[in-house]
């Protein structure tokens, strides 16, 4: 003012002002260091008491004179600072017992100049755990949100009607005459109950304070959301330093180091309320979710999707719309099942190859064991055959093609969903940051440096030759647990060969009769078994491997990490089916028969197997997810009722009880995506064999959905939101295993199912022989021409049964029956192949050569005619994008028309000026 008063020139005053302001504001900042350094230790007991909270930020003092006319509410919630209106962004938590006493030091006091708020209390349960409360003032939202390009809304969007034919409208004035005899869409949310979320009906654009007046700000407390203040704290805690360095930045850091002990958002107070939320309304966002969302009783409503993005983030928010939209899908498949089970239910009493094997009393079969295994009738095998025709009729070749393009159609879809709920949740234009180097790369890596060409920085640097001899070792380590699962196949055949002897010569009349069946079921739980113990193991190595490799950034560590344990776990869940499907149906050539499958067939194996470990996997994984948090839970809250009694707990602040909460897992989403995953290989891979795999998939994802809501909403705490454009590698993996499902149905078809041979003894040797015809009459005889002789004198010493089959005829046996296509024992080439062996095998593989080609093409196809944005949704990206140019021409217009009235009022207009 003084300089203005001397007549000065404009510019150099406020550079004179602007100087003084730097030079204190420097001069603060040193004095904050010293102080700092010769203050005591903030971490001193003097200032800390159980109940009070003692404010560490600059303006305590002000704070609490301003607090003493608000209400009481928000004081008493636990949300909220002792002021009651700086609402509360972030918790930190650690012990005073810890000896990194000094970085907490350095780290707060830099949290402090960063502009946050902070305030400090001692736990009511334990003296030695602190709390530290952040919150972010407007001004710091407003800049870091404009660093972070956070997207805010500004205009509300301008909807408008496609042009419509009037055929097709009249075809929607009938639809919606016949709707209204239904019930009016059961499943839709109220709307009443759901909160008006404004950024959605809105255009947005990233947050910039100088077009602050373009954005709908109502009220600066509430314009940035919960989640969205929580991000912008863990941004900034993320980039301030703990130490002097370039490198000794972060949070996370410290997180590892055990200078905190837990960080985490708060959620927005208590799930439950005594009031019903239908009169009185929702308490909060997290008490709406838990009675629209995580109840039991709305298990048939659709999810509030735009409400889990606003309080969880987006990236959890999409895997809720990905489990939904595969549940959802899953119905088609379900239904089509049920269908072919029905189907073979319908026609069991129909079946001539049924009939025939019932009716078979007179052929006696050979033993399925060496020794123990007594000779059998064919017609003790009625049941199976019965059982096996229910999955393996006429249908299950048009159910495998179903499922396969039902795959491709369900990712195609995806994609088109995907995009349309990326435009909602404005995520089309969104590009992930450059990511920060992960410490352990930097210390392995620190001596050598080159520059980065995004940043422009110099940032450590792995040789070629270390990565790939680093890549050649992680390979071989995966390899090599390959073959642990492949012994472990290996040891349950062994299983397999040895007890079914076993049982053969048990006691027991009823597990000596069904020795086969009881060997497979033991066997099928032994199998799982060895699986969940296996499990433990491959998350270690994986582990190891992935820390070997030394990925630079936390999302290669992270794909890296995925990919292995998905080989892990598929290997380890699918390879014993692989087994039954491949290898199960071969016979060594010196007719021990240990490796054949039951007389029915093989498929009754596959199906068990398949039935058995998809039910005891989702089983134990719901248990796992849902049943370890609460009782980790119940154990906490037990223990505070006994110290503390129930009256004190209710009484407990929120961080208090959000603490008591269990974290989120380590690894994120991984554990909820590889569930999904690898239930969707059960449901693609093999279900040819097992047409009920996608109901019971069906039933177990709805189920799924709410114990994952409940789980979020009420166990865990609450998870930092972040956001993310797509599920990441696990549509790449989804993609991979919808290629390897048309593989493997068509070798289900045509290997392990009676399909191919009925279908050439129909055409080529049955009763309709060149007639062309392939009823059931035309199986006549099957089941005979599907046997060979065995002469029962040709049994090795170590093989020959020790029953000779006299129990059937009065006299020791001479002959009996196996599944196969060879000669008779007296013919010149004995058990050698016959031509009908050929004629199945080139059909066999014929049928394998044509379904792939046949389905590829379909899918392929699908693909092409499905494009990936929705039409719709095209026209309104283009439309809004003409709407946001029109806008920000006018917005451009309007402020030249300004500075050009601002010059005629100044006298210092030009006459050449545009416009």
């Amino acid at each position: 003012c003084e300089c203005s008063r001397r007549g000065l020139d404009t510019f150099e005053t406020r550079f004179l002002v602007l100087f003084l302001l730097v030079v204190a504001k420097d001069m603060n900042i040193y004095f904050d260091e010293l102080e700092g350094v010769n203050s005591p230790s903030k971490d001193d007991d003097s200032l800390l008491h159980h109940g009070n909270l003692t404010s560490t930020s600059d303006d305590a003092s002000r704070l609490e004179t301003a607090g003493e006319g608000v209400p009481d509410k928000n004081k008493s919630n636990g949300l909220y600072f002792r002021d009651g209106k700086c609402r509360i962004d972030y918790i930190l938590v650690y012990r005073k017992s810890s000896p990194l006493t000094e970085k907490r030091e350095v780290f707060e006091r830099n949290i402090r100049a960063e502009g946050l708020q902070m305030e400090k209390e001692s736990s009511l349960t334990n003296s030695d755990i602190i709390f530290v409360k952040l919150h972010a003032p407007w001004e710091v939202l407003g800049r870091y949100a404009e660093v972070m390009n956070v997207r805010m809304p500004f205009r509300r969007k301008i909807y408008y009607l496609h042009r419509r034919h009037k055929f097709m409208n009249r075809i929607e004035r009938q639809i919606s005459r016949f709707r209204g005899w239904l019930p009016r869409k059961p499943m839709r949310l109220d709307k009443e109950t759901l909160p008006d979320l404004e950024e959605n009906d809105c255009y947005t654009a990233p947050f910039s304070q100088q077009r602050i007046h373009h954005f709908i700000i109502h009220n600066k407390d509430t314009f940035f959301s919960n989640a969205t203040r929580s991000r912008i704290v863990h941004h900034i805690l993320q980039r301030v330093k703990y130490e002097e360095g370039k490198n000794k930045i972060g949070l996370n850091r410290l997180l590892t180091n055990g200078s905190y002990e837990a960080a985490f958002p708060l959620h927005e107070g208590s799930y439950r309320s005594k009031n019903s939320i239908r009169n009185h309304g929702a308490e909060n966002h997290r008490h709406l979710l838990y009675e629209c969302w995580a109840s039991w009783g709305v298990w048939y409503k659709y999810q509030p999707l735009d409400l889990v993005r606003r309080y969880f983030g987006e990236k959890i928010g999409l895997y809720f719309a990905w489990l939904g939209w595969y549940t959802g899908m899953l119905f088609p498949a379900a239904f089509i099942g049920l269908f072919v089970f029905l189907y073979g239910v319908t026609t069991l009493n129909h079946c001539q190859v049924s009939k025939e094997v019932c009716q078979a009393t007179d052929i006696i079969m050979c033993p399925i064991c060496d020794k123990y295994c007594p000779f059998v009738r064919l017609s003790d095998s009625c049941v199976y055959a019965k059982v096996t025709h229910l999955f393996d009729n006429g249908a299950t070749v048009f159910f495998a093609v179903f499922m396969a393009v039902w795959a491709t159609v369900f990712l195609e879809f995806w994609k088109r969903r995907r995009a349309v709920i990326a435009y909602d949740w404005d995520l089309i234009d969104w590009e992930e940051e450059e990511e920060e180097i992960r410490p352990q790369f930097e210390a392995k890596y620190s001596k050598k440096e080159r520059m980065n060409p995004i940043s422009g920085k110099p940032e450590p640097y792995q040789a070629f030759a270390d990565k790939c001899s680093r890549l050649i070792v992680s390979a071989s380590g995966i390899f090599f647990m390959i073959c642990v699962v492949i012994a472990a196949v290996f040891g349950i055949v062994i299983y397999r060969v040895v007890t079914v002897s076993t049982f053969a010569a048990f006691k027991w009349a009823l597990i000596r009769n069904n020795s086969q069946v009881a060997t497979t079921g033991t066997a099928v739980c032994i199998n799982f078994c060895i699986i969940m113990l296996l499990n433990v193991l491959y998350e270690k190595v994986a582990l190891l491997l992935t820390n070997l490799e030394q990925p630079r950034t936390e999302s290669e560590w992270e794909n890296s990490f995925t990919l292995k344990m998905f080989l892990f776990q598929f290997v380890n869940l699918n390879s014993s089916t692989f087994y039954i499907n491949y290898f199960c149906f071969f016979k060594p050539l010196n007719f021990l028969f240990t490796l054949q499958c039951h007389p029915s067939g093989c498929l009754i194996d596959l199906c068990m197997q398949m039935g058995i470990i998809m039910v005891l996997k989702q089983t134990w994984n719901n248990f796992m997810e849902l049943g370890y948090p609460l009782i980790q839970n119940w154990w906490t809250r037990r223990k505070l009722h006994q110290e503390h009694g129930s009256q004190r707990k209710t009484s407990f602040p929120q961080w208090e009880k959000d603490y008591n909460l269990q974290p989120m897992n380590a690894y994120g989403l991984f554990d909820e995506y590889l569930e999904m995953i690898l239930q969707f290989g059960f449901t693609t891979i093999f279900v040819a064999a097992f047409p009920l795999a996608p109901l019971l998939a069906l039933l177990n994802n709805i189920i799924e959905i709410r114990l994952d809501a409940y789980k979020f909403v009420t166990q865990w705490r609450r998870p930092l939101a972040s956001r993310a454009k797509d599920i990441g590698i696990w549509y790449g993996i989804l993609e991979g295993i919808g290629i390897l499902s048309v593989i493997t149905n068509a070798f289900v078809v045509a290997v392990t199912s009676d399909f191919i041979p009925r279908l050439v003894y129909a055409y080529k040797y049955g009763p309709c022989a060149g007639q062309g015809e392939a009823g059931q009459k035309c199986m006549v005889g099957y089941v005979n021409a599907s046997l060979s002789v065995f002469l029962v004198s040709d049994f090795e010493n170590r093989s020959e049964p020790t029953s000779n089959g006299s129990e059937f005829s009065g006299s020791p046996l001479k002959y009996c029956r196996y599944r196969d296509y060879r000669d008779p024992p007296h013919s010149p080439v004995p058990y050698g192949y016959t031509l009908q062996f050929w004629h199945v095998l080139a059909a066999r593989l014929a049928f394998i050569i044509v379904f792939e080609h046949l389905v590829f093409c379909i899918k392929h196809l699908i693909s092409y005619l499905i494009p990936d944005l929705p039409k719709d949704l095209r026209d309104r990206m283009r439309r809004e994008k003409y709407l946001i140019q029109e806008m920000m021409y006018e917005a451009e217009l309007e402020r030249l028309q300004k500075e050009r009235k601002e010059r005629k009022k100044n006298g210092k207009s030009h006459h050449n000026e545009w416009p």
